[in-house]
């Protein structure tokens, strides 16, 4: 859940962030796999590099996402020895392109100044690439050895202070030729939805409360369904706040209402943001 993905921004900023992450929870590996009731801690280091981009005369950006994690996790391997993991590396990096095509147009910092924002209408694309560290042998890894990409729909729309956010999006991943065991995975799309309410406070500080519902991604094994198909949601709140002109922090936290299987997870980040670029 990340709030304001579809704010206007002025052309040829540089946003460059450097964040930590933890979250706790479970996993569910399905009846068929030998382990269960999973414990599971990563601590995460998001690096990120931000550009606002003119795209055909609209506002856009884009954004590459390096992390990297430490994944701690214990099981009860056929309901009786405890078992574990431990790894470090680079997790899946991504790459997110976004264009806000209705009530964005694209304007140099002397003109955004006058700007006011009314209902945006953009549209995202995501691609997370399969880099990050994976062992065949192993059941849980930090990376997921296939590639995912999801297109989004946003609306953004402004009513004073307040500004709320919608965004529906579907996430399709290739297949996993080399899952546990030498064996083949397959899942089927993600479709997830978004909502933000977003307060701003002055002087570049701002409060969000967020909300998520996602379905799908049943798995497929060696052509076999699984009964496992994801269903949940997700509820988040966001803080930012300046440092000066060219840094803020941003505080997050994020908690499961509802999970039907395998991802009830809790979360809390922080985020330094660094800013520069033409008209600051």
């Amino acid at each position: 859940m990340e709030p304001r993905a579809y704010s206007n921004l002025p052309v040829g900023l540089n946003f460059l962030l450097v964040g930590y992450a933890y979250s706790e929870g479970d996993l569910a590996f399905g009846s068929s796999a030998p382990l269960q009731d999973s414990q599971v801690r990563v601590h995460t280091v998001p690096l990120a590099y931000v550009r606002s981009l003119d795209v055909l005369g609209r506002a856009g950006s884009i954004a590459v996402l390096l992390p990297l994690a430490r994944l701690s996790a214990t099981a009860s391997l056929d309901g009786a020895t405890e078992v574990s993991r431990e790894v470090s590396g680079l997790a899946d990096p991504g790459v997110r392109l976004a264009v806000n095509f209705y009530g964005a147009p694209a304007m140099g910092a002397a003109e955004f100044a006058q700007y006011r924002q009314d209902l945006i209408v953009g549209a995202s694309l995501s691609v997370i690439a399969p880099f990050g560290q994976y062992d065949a042998d192993r059941l849980v890894n930090i990376g997921t050895n296939r590639w995912s990409v999801k297109p989004e729909l946003g609306l953004s729309q402004a009513l004073g202070r307040w500004t709320v956010e919608l965004a529906a999006g579907v996430t399709w991943f290739t297949r996993n030729d080399e899952y546990f065991n030498g064996n083949t995975r397959e899942q089927d799309p993600i479709y997830s939805a978004q909502l933000h309410l977003t307060r701003q406070f002055g002087r570049g500080a701002w409060g969000a409360f967020s909300a998520t519902y996602y379905e799908g991604g049943r798995t497929t094994l060696n052509g076999v369904a699984r009964d496992n198909r994801l269903a949940g949601s997700r509820l988040g709140l966001a803080l930012s706040l300046p440092v000066d002109r060219q840094n803020s922090v941003k505080l997050s936290a994020q908690s499961g209402l509802y999970a039907r299987t395998g991802t009830d997870f809790n979360a809390l980040g922080m985020t330094w943001q660094h800013l520069w670029g033409k008209g600051l």
